[in-house]
């Protein structure tokens, strides 16, 4: 039997296995599809491991304002995105397990992230560039997206499956020369890599862009916020990398997109709040 024939009939049966064809979870507000075969449950209970090994190894921030700030923002936050939720029986009790937490962490690293369930970290080296309420809500905002949309479970979805089929490439290939088990592995990894993971990974920052824009606006802050932090981080690094290798877009393309998105999420603003009401909620 030719090998080509073998390996395609072996992933064939693989991804109808997994379920790959046929995607049932649906992202928050922007309704796209997901293909997601880890719970919620397990996705919580590995943060949680995770979360709690990273705290016993970096040093909470000793400056009390920027502490402050953090806090006021996140609950601010969690807050506008308990409430939305709460009206979808679904939302909801995807949120009924999550264990809010926010952590301003003692590194230069212009970096921040969000676990499954709730876990939150900024980095000082951040602050510089969100400068205000306003700024910080675009990074905290973003970072939830990514754990209400259940972006880790799709990623991890997608790499167990991916090592399923690879599996069964193994199988398939048992029997031919180690060199071409080597063309198949190496067209097989570069294939999945460029082709699948990355993309998805793209998208999914995208996706999180606009579902921060519109979580931040229920939250009480601009989203026009949004355009003035991606300019100011984007002066603060640069790469050379083609867009197909990246797991982030292009600055560029981002603020481009969030240009895109800023009308949806202005819907969503609290706009005959008084101008006294939108300073306070951006902490001016």
């Amino acid at each position: 039997m030719n090998i080509w024939l073998r390996v395609l009939g072996i992933i064939v049966v693989l991804i109808s296995a997994t379920g790959l064809t046929g995607c049932t979870n649906h992202a928050p507000i922007t309704g796209r599809k997901q293909f997601v075969i880890v719970s919620d449950a397990t996705m919580n209970g590995l943060a949680e491991t995770n979360y709690r090994e990273f705290l016993q190894n970096n040093n909470d921030s000793r400056n009390e304002a920027e502490v402050a700030r953090v806090l006021r923002v996140g609950h601010r936050i969690q807050a506008a995105v308990t409430a939305y939720f709460k009206n979808d029986p679904v939302l909801s009790s995807k949120l009924s397990g999550y264990q809010w937490e926010f952590h301003l962490i003692r590194s230069q690293e212009k970096n921040a992230w969000c676990m499954p369930g709730g876990r939150i970290v900024v980095y000082e080296g951040l602050l510089p560039v969100t400068k205000d309420d306003a700024g910080l809500a675009v990074v905290i905002a973003h970072e939830v997206a990514h754990a209400v949309a259940g972006h880790s479970a799709e990623r991890m979805s997608r790499q167990l499956s991916i090592g399923l089929i690879s599996a069964g490439l193994a199988v398939a290939t048992k029997d031919q020369d180690y060199r071409q088990r080597i063309v198949f592995n190496a067209l097989f990894g570069v294939g999945t890599t460029i082709g699948l993971i990355l993309p998805n990974s793209r998208q999914q920052e995208l996706e999180a862009d606009r579902l921060g824009l519109i979580i931040m606006a229920l939250a009480g802050y601009d989203p026009h916020a949004a355009l003035d932090f991606w300019k100011r981080m984007s002066a603060e690094k640069q790469s050379s990398l083609p867009i197909f290798l990246r797991t982030h877009p292009t600055d560029q393309l981002r603020i481009e997109s969030i240009r895109t998105y800023i009308p949806d999420a202005m819907e969503y603003y609290p706009s005959s709040a008084s101008g006294d009401q939108r300073d306070a909620f951006r902490g001016e």
